[in-house]
């Protein structure tokens, strides 16, 4: 699927606030705020990542025009992670891998780390595909899951 990327807008968060409360894509993600359905705590995330300088946060665009998802890299130099979120309607269609592709080549910044959920497939094929290798294992509570799991960290060397 092509995808652009492009500043995150206002009217976007409407339909960021959709994807992440797609019951299926919440479970996958395993790691999710403890309520995602608290649009006032959603929003206030949004607002937190909009003004950090330090945040990259991008909208992913379909060649339609609609709003995919978002991607994002966030944290300290040597500590940077990638995230990402895609809607579930385009899932299996090759757009988180565009999305990441293209952040990926617009943020030089190396080492970047990675989360998934160990189970969650999708991710995990979409990190492999854009170079990131699995550094460790660590077993963290899942929100969306209401218990502890198993949690792959991976890395994208310098």
């Amino acid at each position: 699927m092509d995808v652009t990327l492009r500043t995150v807008q206002d009217g976007d968060l409407a339909v960021f606030y959709a994807q992440t409360n797609e019951p299926e894509a919440v479970r996958m993600a395993a790691f999710t705020a403890q309520d995602p359905a608290d649009r006032a705590r959603f929003d206030a995330h949004w607002a937190r990542i909009r003004r950090d300088p330090e945040v990259v946060a991008r909208t992913v665009v379909g060649g339609s025009g609609e709003v995919v998802g978002h991607v994002g890299v966030f944290g300290p130099p040597g500590e940077r992670e990638v995230t990402f979120w895609i809607g579930r309607a385009y899932w299996g269609r090759g757009a988180a891998t565009a999305a990441l592709r293209a952040l990926l080549a617009a943020v030089p910044d190396r080492p970047l780390h990675a989360r998934a959920a160990a189970d969650n497939g999708g991710s995990l094929r979409v990190l492999h595909a854009c170079g990131f290798a699995v550094s460790r294992t660590e077993r963290g509570f899942a929100n969306a899951r209401g218990e502890e799991i198993d949690e792959l960290l991976l890395t994208l060397p310098a």
